[in-house]
């Protein structure tokens, strides 16, 4: 790729930075997408994005193309099937959760019209710039996903605490974190 000046933590291959440049601060406001995004972000608690971005298409196929409606009606069979399936991370709880997750977005789409609509009333529609100098400043959570986590959690999702809530937000665009030297901040 060209030589752009990015945010250092996606220097490490061209399958990270094409992420960084084409995706992670970009606003979201498509459900399908957000739900993509907390499956991930689901899987990825405790591992590295890195180690997720790389099994993304496995995932994609693994959770139905990321269709909430279908994944929201997986049973044991299903979640049997997901704990042989070596393209992806084997954890029965995380398993378990992304099929919470789904049923409590659907409700959540019941009650307020669309996820998106949830979701990003807590920023009031728009994403909240935080102008990070460096990666230093970039924190891994704040009041807002602590307050968010709390509600999801309070909704039913599975997999969701502040640290998790907060890098949804980045990668949806609902905070962007670019550092003031990377290309995509200007």
């Amino acid at each position: 790729m060209e030589n752009k000046i990015r945010c250092t933590w996606c220097e490490k291959d061209d399958l990270y930075r094409h992420y960084h440049d084409t995706e992670w601060g970009n606003p979201v406001y498509d459900d399908a997408k957000l739900f993509e995004f907390l499956v991930l972000e689901t899987f990825q608690a405790g591992l590295s994005w890195y180690t997720i971005l790389k099994k993304r298409e496995n995932f994609k196929k693994a959770f139905a193309d990321f269709d909430y409606k279908t994944v929201a009606v997986f049973d044991d069979y299903e979640v049997e099937k997901l704990m042989k399936d070596t393209g992806i991370i084997r954890n029965r709880l995380k398993i378990q959760g992304t099929i919470a997750n789904a049923i409590a977005f659907i409700k959540v789409q019941e009650e307020f019209g669309s996820f998106s609509n949830y979701i990003w009333n807590f920023t009031g529609g728009k994403p909240i710039d935080n102008q990070p100098k460096t990666l230093a400043d970039v924190p891994a959570t704040t009041p807002l996903s602590d307050t968010i986590s709390k509600d999801l959690k309070k909704r039913g999702f599975k997999f969701v605490g502040s640290t998790v809530v907060y890098a949804h937000m980045q990668a949806t665009g609902m905070v962007n974190d670019h550092v003031e030297d990377c290309w995509k901040r200007k």
